[in-house]
């Protein structure tokens, strides 16, 4: 039995010394290089429809690769395509109405005001005869003044009826006032305002994905109603990758954004992943306690992200690796993976 306990004893000892060191930042041995250990991490995207529906379809399963752009998920689109046909056709009617408007009267509509206007003034010479000679004929006693009242009464008549004629002829061809056409065109950008926004609802209405990742989570399936305060899916982005790693207050100067680093991997012994400096936490924080002993709790250290190209898909999240940077090296002006470098075999 006291054997079980010192042999347990010194495991447990082996332990937390390999837990310390492996917490440690670790230098070269000509110190041009820095060594540090951490975790693969990556950005998680909930992605939710922009209009509500129920979903009809799901494009992809956990696991599965999917590229900028791919449709993910589709909802049932019938109300929104029903949506945007009234609204379409409610702008082919007011612009109808425009065109209507700024085109002004007809040339057969000319025509026939002019015809009008022609038989008023007819009618109002004739009328004006007439009360002329029921003048003369009540002059003459031959007439009674109520005869000739009627006439006069006829010819006034007549005589404004002709002054409708012009007002309405001239009116066609002057053609709508501007006040008029103005509110065509506005009720008309109104119109196309809500046609532009069932368009977009519809479009809506197919989930795509918004950079190259990884299908994490299937949250909602067909048959569930979405909105936009529903995720329907989880991404893990595949770009940007990089391994969280925490840098002592001793290293901070040490260390500049931009320098390259090689990222290693216990998954895939021999391989290194080229990877740059990225980001440096402004501020400390306490060791994290997942990856530290309780004696290194009350330190503090600095986050610091290393970017590391992945053109194979080997590094996944939460992987644990090994970074070692080189302090010697100069910082890259713009680092990138748009061309990264095979992987480079551990030294």
């Amino acid at each position: 039995m006291k054997k079980r306990l010192a042999l347990l004893g010194l495991v447990l000892i082996a332990a937390v010394a390999y837990v310390v060191y492996r917490s440690q930042p670790q230098q070269g041995a000509n110190g041009s290089s820095l060594t540090l250990y951490g975790n693969i991490d990556v950005r998680l995207v909930n992605l939710a429809f922009e209009v509500e529906g129920r979903i009809a379809e799901m494009s992809v399963s956990e696991g599965a690769s999917v590229s900028a752009g791919s449709p993910l998920a589709r909802l049932d689109t019938r109300r929104l395509t029903l949506a945007r046909d009234v609204a379409k056709a409610q702008v082919a009617a007011q612009r109808s109405e425009l065109d209507k408007l700024v085109a002004g009267a007809r040339a057969e509509e000319i025509r026939k005001l002019e015809a009008d206007l022609e038989a008023a003034r007819a009618e109002a010479t004739n009328a004006k005869r007439r009360a002329q000679r029921a003048k003369e004929l009540a002059g003459r006693k031959l007439a009674s003044p109520q005869e000739y009242d009627d006439a006069q009464t006829s010819a006034e008549a007549a005589q404004a009826h002709a002054g409708a004629a012009q007002a309405a002829l001239d009116l066609a061809l002057s053609g709508a006032r501007t006040e008029d056409i103005a509110a065509a065109k506005a009720r008309l950008a109104a119109l196309e305002g809500d046609l532009a926004r069932a368009q977009v609802n519809l479009d809506d209405a197919v989930l795509v994905a918004p950079a190259r990742a990884v299908a994490q989570s299937r949250i909602l399936e067909p048959g569930d109603i979405a909105s936009p305060a529903r995720p329907v899916l989880t991404l893990a982005l595949t770009e940007p990758l990089w391994a969280r790693v925490y840098l002592a207050e001793s290293d901070l100067g040490r260390v500049q954004q931009g320098q390259p680093a090689i990222v290693y991997t216990d998954s895939f012994p021999g391989q290194g992943y080229e990877g740059w400096v990225g980001y440096i936490a402004p501020s400390a924080e306490f060791t994290p306690k997942t990856v530290q002993t309780t004696e290194l709790r009350a330190d503090l250290v600095y986050q610091a992200r290393v970017f590391v190209c992945n053109p194979r898909g080997e590094l996944r999240q939460g992987m644990p690796v090994t970074v070692e940077i080189d302090l010697e090296a100069a910082p890259r002006a713009s680092p990138g993976c748009d061309a990264p470098l095979a992987p480079s075999p551990r030294p």
